[in-house]
């Protein structure tokens, strides 16, 4: 697309674009401004979700002041989901109907701005202490309640109008007298019944599960004794190694967190290529996927033993330790989702024929591969360090190659870049500086010392491969993965054949809270820039402004760093 065109005709091709794009459900595609003022039932409930889910998490330490919020929060979060699975079953009909009169209504902003509103004051009283006067702080109570409750629903008015809210009730009937009391129930023995030892689990204080964590115990023990002679387990504290090498293995080492990933991660796969798997065979590979990265985590606690005893602590405390999680995580959901799609079972068909059998090259991997490579071996590195990766280098030349090998197809791509890329890469600058500075301070990264021990020529040489790494290889990968890829497949399973404008606020949504989870701490900076991102790549459907505003966020970030030693950016 030529750069003399206007933006009004850019954003004319862009709604064409999203006219055709799939939709949640099936349905008459309708134009972008439609979808983004009419959108479905579904859509709508998606963006209750999120939004919820963007500013509950940074604020639910302030639920817990001890007047029963957190309660209800455990309740709430049963409840929900369980009332709209059995009202679909039920009124599944209805709830077809009503997503498609919800296309002719418009989101009610104003209820959104009401919503702003209320979130302030319900924060502010968050902060307000507890008075001695009984009948005033019985009204400071009764308004943080009040603020609580028209936060939310002034957030579900926003996208779900009063009257098809009343008639879905209308016409669910009963359906939340089931789901409340099982709600209620599943409260009261999660956080009240014991089970061997301890208490199953209390969201409310931790998220211990001492069953869970002594099956991990256990297992550790075992496969320690098949290796180590002299193995200590004293499960009084937990604690378990060698005489010269031991670690304690806390509720969190039960592997909560990689379960609970692998659950956010599969059931989000299903639902988002649900047209690929049947139904409801496809469910069983949730518990399967959560069930073998539990195992995998009792395997990271085995070897990170295994290397503390073998001579290096260091290692294993500060690069094994920390790492060994996520390529757990990585093997497994890469192994989910290709175990997924070989087995007939759960795809109602038999699995295709490889690439390489039919004579043809597999039209993801050059999108994928450099960034999988630039994964798989920053892992790695930093799992082989003691708290500064010295081998950073080997990612930028691991990326290089694959790109190389690569380069028929990518050379095939558009590079061309223009003013815009460069005014979206100079915005996410500024906005995760700003980010930055709200966060208050920020851990060091252990780059500081670490350059500091090399020498003079070492120190040059790893600077200069980590300023190559920020400006190159790393936007090239992450684009070609995240804009270039995942946008377009996401909407479909042949999206080489699909327009690089192509999108949908699913795509857009998915490929950008995607790239600001592999940003960790800074998830939510890593969104916002993966919108703008987004946004310039398909403004004109060039990979090229994509790479090219991320490289000059990354250059200005470089120039930042170096500049000051701020170590903790990089």
């Amino acid at each position: 697309m030529p750069e003399s065109r206007n933006w009004s005709s850019c954003m004319e091709r862009l709604g064409s674009t999203f006219a055709n794009a799939s939709e949640f459900e099936p349905g008459t595609a309708l134009a972008a401004s439609d979808q983004l003022s009419h959108p479905s039932l579904y859509r709508r409930l998606l963006f209750v979700a999120l939004l919820f889910a963007i500013e509950g998490i940074p604020l639910s330490n302030l639920v817990h002041k001890g007047r029963g919020a957190g309660a209800l929060l455990q309740i709430a979060i049963v409840f929900v989901p369980l009332l709209v699975a059995i009202s679909y079953v039920k009124s599944k009909a209805t709830i077809e109907d009503l997503s498609a009169e919800l296309r002719k209504v418009s989101i009610a902003w104003r209820f959104l701005a009401l919503h702003a509103v209320s979130l302030v004051a319900f924060v502010s009283l968050c902060f307000v202490s507890d008075q001695n006067d009984s009948v005033l702080q019985a009204f400071l109570i009764a308004g943080w309640y009040l603020a609580g409750a028209l936060t939310v629903g002034f957030l579900g008015l926003c996208f779900i109008p009063p009257l098809p809210a009343l008639r879905l009730l209308r016409e669910t009937r009963w359906t939340w007298i089931p789901a409340l009391a099982i709600a209620l129930l599943a409260r009261r023995l999660i956080v009240y019944t014991s089970l061997g030892n301890g208490l199953v689990w209390n969201p409310a204080l931790d998220l211990s599960w001492k069953p869970a964590t002594d099956l991990t115990f256990s297992i550790v023990h075992a496969l320690l004794r098949l290796i180590l002679p002299n193995v200590i387990a004293d499960r009084a504290s937990m604690t378990i190694g060698t005489p010269g090498f031991h670690v304690e293995v806390t509720p969190w080492c039960a592997g909560f967190e990689g379960t609970a990933l692998m659950l956010v991660f599969s059931a989000g796969w299903l639902a988002i290529f649900r047209r690929e798997y049947r139904f409801p065979q496809a469910l069983i590979l949730v518990p399967t996927g959560m069930l073998v990265i539990w195992i995998a985590n009792a395997l990271r606690i085995w070897l990170l033993i295994l290397i503390g005893v073998a001579g290096a602590p260091n290692v294993a405390i500060n690069g094994f330790h920390s790492q060994a999680g996520w390529i757990a995580f990585n093997a497994v959901a890469l192994g989910f989702v290709v175990f997924s799609r070989r087995v007939a079972w759960v795809t109602g068909h038999a699995p295709a024929t490889a690439p390489l059998e039919r004579g043809t090259s597999n039209s993801a991997a050059p999108y994928l591969m450099p960034f999988v490579v630039l994964m798989a071996v920053g892992m790695l590195a930093t799992a082989a360090s003691s708290g500064f990766e010295l081998l950073y280098p080997l990612r930028v030349v691991a990326v290089l190659i694959t790109v190389w090998c690569f380069r028929a197809t990518l050379l095939k791509l558009d590079w061309r870049c223009g003013w815009f890329s460069a005014l979206a890469g100079i915005a996410v600058f500024l906005l995760w500086l700003g980010l930055d500075r709200m966060s208050g301070p920020s851990s060091d990264s252990g780059i500081g010392p670490g350059l500091a021990a090399l020498p003079m020529s070492g120190r040059l040489a790893w600077l200069a491969f980590r300023t190559i790494g920020a400006i190159l290889t790393v936007p090239i990968a992450e684009e070609l993965a995240f804009r270039g890829f995942l946008i377009r497949r996401v909407i479909s399973a042949d999206f080489h054949s699909l327009d690089p404008r192509r999108w949908t606020w699913l795509s857009i949504l998915v490929s950008s809270l995607a790239f600001g989870v592999l940003h960790s701490g800074r998830w939510l900076a890593g969104s916002v820039a993966g919108l703008i991102y987004a946004w310039a790549f398909l403004r004109r459907g060039r990979i090229g402004d994509a790479v090219f505003a991320h490289a000059l966020t990354n250059a200005l970030l470089a120039v930042w760093v170096l500049s000051g030693s701020r170590w903790y950016l990089w």
